[in-house]
């Protein structure tokens, strides 16, 4: 069976001018994305900007030709091609539209938005600035995720009718905004669960969300309409257009037994497939295609993919800065996570 490679991103041709960058939020996923992007060649490093001296000099030992600053604003000063934002998530959407007013292609961590309407309004500003906009969706770049898009498509499964998807994690996050419903707009839903939920959307081809009903609880309690917590975990049936259901189940702090627990289990009228971390790693993936008791393929570790998608952003950019109408699935994405907490009864 032929499984396709995860794209690596080209380096640009010698002599070839390069996108100048600017990355806004320095802390471990801001500078691991800023390596990845550094690696390819593709793009030149010129800003880096954080409030922590800490994480500016440590940012500066992989960039050291960038220029130090503390702000957005001191960034688009330069005049960037694009600008990479890792800050808390409430101020995703409006840097986002800052950045695309200005002239900058944006690689954004997720969420996006908070919500639906914050997605939407970056996507219009993006569309309407004609400049590339892409959010850091990781886990599509995975050999695993990868193979198992490849067994969809080739009809290995045949119908896609439902889909387990789980990402339960022995930790909390680790900086105090996340406990901040105004700053995080969520928890381990717009934490965890948007990731596998992403997947299993694009992987059926955005068919659409039909209905959805959802639990969701912190410490025990399940919340409702007057919750001022984020939630630490949620149950969610989410059933598509096309009448395929998928069932999401993700987690903080979980009593666990291990370090995570990340699965999705695609199943077929002809195969399933699944999607596992081994060991309990946050890291190391494989996937199975099955066809009754038997496993029939298998893609697993090693796989560098953490910084795929940061650096397929900056390939595409010093190909082009122009507007990609793949940017519009987000908003979907943000609608289906809308769902859950609405029919949670949680007001965002």
């Amino acid at each position: 069976m032929q499984l396709t490679a995860p794209r690596v991103p080209a380096r640009p041709a010698a002599g070839a001018a390069r996108p100048r960058i600017g990355f806004v939020g320095l802390g471990w996923i801001g500078q691991h994305r800023m390596r990845a992007i550094a690696d390819t060649g593709a793009a030149e490093i010129v800003a880096l900007a954080d409030p922590d001296a800490g994480a500016l000099a440590a940012a500066a030992e992989a960039a050291p030709a960038a220029v130090p600053l503390a702000t957005l604003e001191e960034v688009l000063a330069l005049a960037p091609d694009g600008v990479v934002i890792a800050t808390p998530s409430a101020l995703h959407a409006a840097q986002t539209i800052a950045a695309l007013k200005a002239g900058a292609a944006v690689f954004c961590q997720k969420p996006l938005g908070r919500n639906a309407g914050e997605v939407a309004a970056a996507v219009a500003a993006a569309r309407q600035a004609d400049r590339l906009l892409a959010v850091d969706l990781s886990y599509r770049q995975t050999a695993a995720i990868r193979a198992i898009g490849d067994w969809i498509a080739a009809g290995e499964l045949g119908e896609v009718f439902a889909a387990d998807l789980t990402f339960h994690n022995a930790y909390g996050p680790d900086k105090p905004w996340f406990y901040d419903l105004a700053q995080a707009g969520g928890g381990c839903v717009m934490d965890l669960g948007v990731h596998l939920l992403d997947l299993a959307l694009w992987l059926l081809g955005d068919p659409g969300v039909a209905s959805v009903s959802a639990a969701l609880w912190a410490g025990g309690q399940r919340l409702g309409p007057h919750a001022q917590v984020p939630e630490d975990h949620a149950m969610a049936t989410i059933t598509l257009a096309t009448g395929a259901v998928l069932r999401l189940n993700c987690s903080w702090r979980l009593h666990l037994g291990a370090d995570a627990l990340i699965a999705c289990d695609f199943h077929g009228t002809n195969g399933g497939a699944s999607f596992r971390n081994e060991g309990g790693s946050f890291y190391d993936f494989s996937a199975h295609l099955h066809r009754g008791t038997a496993r029939l393929g298998h893609v697993g570790p090693p796989d560098a993919w953490g910084g795929r998608v940061a650096a397929d952003w900056a390939r595409r950019l010093a190909q082009s800065r122009a507007f990609d109408a793949g940017a519009d699935r987000l908003i979907p994405l943000a609608e289906a996570l809308d769902g859950i907490y609405a029919s949670a009864g949680i007001r965002r």
